[in-house]
């Protein structure tokens, strides 16, 4: 049966050797002629011709070098074509095919720039921008790096006092032909959409999918777009419950904060920046939800990064810029930390979702802790009414008298006195 290694033909075409560059520019593979796409053996007249024909053609056209060995089963002859994996892009006069599952494409545009790359051991962010001036990039990017350098002790405090040419080599953003990395406009220039499409963020508040009630667009450096996201986030999109110790104010969001920063910073760090699509975020009132065009490590689940995995950033350069900065930790533990700090506020853990379409972080909050709220709610007011409790956490009076109901019954809060004027006791957490 076919499969990601396993071609079958029933006769030869010299167009097939396209599969071949597919084979050796993925995993390698077998390519089998005389044996129908059931894997029945159909057979070959001319088999002994092809053992000479394909491997000359394929070296002629391809440049490399393939295994044809003659096959008999009842007395009906077949070819097996094994093809290895290349270490570097093999072309078929001047297209770039690859095998992806069971079948086969041809690489274009933006998939075959990130193809070419990792032949050659090499990412994106790492490419070299001609024509990148230091004067474009923007002082207080490095004035916001060397602050939160200085507080996260990554990078020497001496290092932090040299010019912005030399700080930029000793971070591994210049080339030995002295370009900058594209690493280095999204990190340091007040303007990197001027060099990289879609370098972005889109914030949306929905009603429903269809029905968009306002949004917002946040530009310039990573730095600046992840505070200012967060910012927008925590003060337009997202509504808090309001508490208060003593004459302290405190406000609880939805979502934990660290969670939410850290889904953020993984989106940010992360994302393909070669597909020209913006960090993408939708809020309704009863989630939150993360787009971006990133991608996993080769045979990676989302299951893999629920538990304790290695750091493989798509975008490395980028991340060692935010852990020198103390935004982010190289232990990939960046999904562990937003998982963890959900289940601390006793909020719905975060559901992460990946295919071809890029990566998702979806927080579900339509199920608050409600009964935890309630709790708090009245630790800090005893004699707090029912109808003061709906309002404060926004939810409906058979909801709150719902939550009530079960607290009393596991012996969590009791009510002395009569309704208007007894008061509450919590009796534990």
């Amino acid at each position: 049966m076919e499969n990601q290694n396993i071609e079958y033909k029933e006769t030869w075409r010299d167009e097939y050797i396209k599969w071949i560059c597919g084979f050796a520019n993925a995993f390698g593979g077998k390519i089998y002629i005389g044996i129908d796409d059931k894997g029945n053996i159909s057979g070959i007249n001319d088999a002994k011709k092809l053992l000479e024909e394909i491997p000359n053609k394929t070296k002629d056209l391809l440049g490399i070098l393939v295994d044809v060995n003659l096959k008999t089963k009842s007395k009906k002859n077949y070819l097996e074509i094994i093809v290895e994996s290349y270490p570097y892009p093999v072309s078929y006069k001047g297209q770039y095919h690859f095998r992806s599952g069971s079948t086969k494409q041809e690489l274009k545009g933006a998939a075959l720039d990130k193809f070419i790359l990792q032949k050659q051991g090499k990412h994106w962010d790492t490419v070299p921008q001609p024509n990148l001036k230091i004067s474009e990039l923007s002082k207080n990017a490095f004035d916001y790096f060397k602050e939160k350098s200085v507080d996260s002790k990554r990078i020497s405090s001496e290092l932090l006092k040299v010019s912005h040419a030399v700080l930029l080599e000793k971070l591994h953003l210049t080339t030995d032909i002295g370009y900058y990395k594209r690493a280095t406009i999204l990190l340091f220039h007040g303007d990197p959409e001027k060099y990289i499409t879609g370098a972005y963020i889109k914030i949306g508040f929905f009603i429903s999918d269809d029905d968009l009630v306002f949004q917002d667009e946040v530009h310039g450096n990573l730095f600046e777009q992840v505070e200012k996201t967060m910012d927008l986030l925590l003060t337009k999109y997202l509504k808090a419950n309001i508490l208060y110790k003593g004459i302290n104010r405190i406000e609880l969001y939805p979502i934990p904060e660290p969670a939410l920063r850290e889904a953020l910073l993984n989106a940010v760090v992360h994302k393909n920046y070669a597909n020209g699509n913006p960090i993408q975020i939708s809020v309704y009132s009863n989630k939150l939800i993360i787009w971006n065009e990133g991608e996993l490590p080769d045979n990676w689940t989302v299951d893999r990064l629920k538990t304790k995995h290695p750091s493989k950033p798509f975008n490395p350069d980028l991340a060692n810029g935010f852990f020198r900065a103390g935004l982010i930790e190289a232990w990939g533990r960046g999904t562990i930390k937003i998982l963890n700090e959900c289940r601390l506020a006793k909020t719905s853990l975060p559901v992460f979702k990946y295919d071809l379409s890029g990566f998702v972080v979806e927080f579900d909050f339509s199920n608050k802790n409600i009964k935890g709220e309630i709790l708090t709610l009245i630790k800090e007011n005893k004699n707090i009414t029912v109808d003061e409790l709906c309002m404060r956490l926004d939810t409906s009076k058979s909801t709150v008298q719902r939550h009530i109901k079960k607290l009393k019954e596991e012996n969590k809060l009791l009510r002395n006195g009569a309704d208007k004027v007894g008061y509450w006791e919590v009796l534990q957490e």
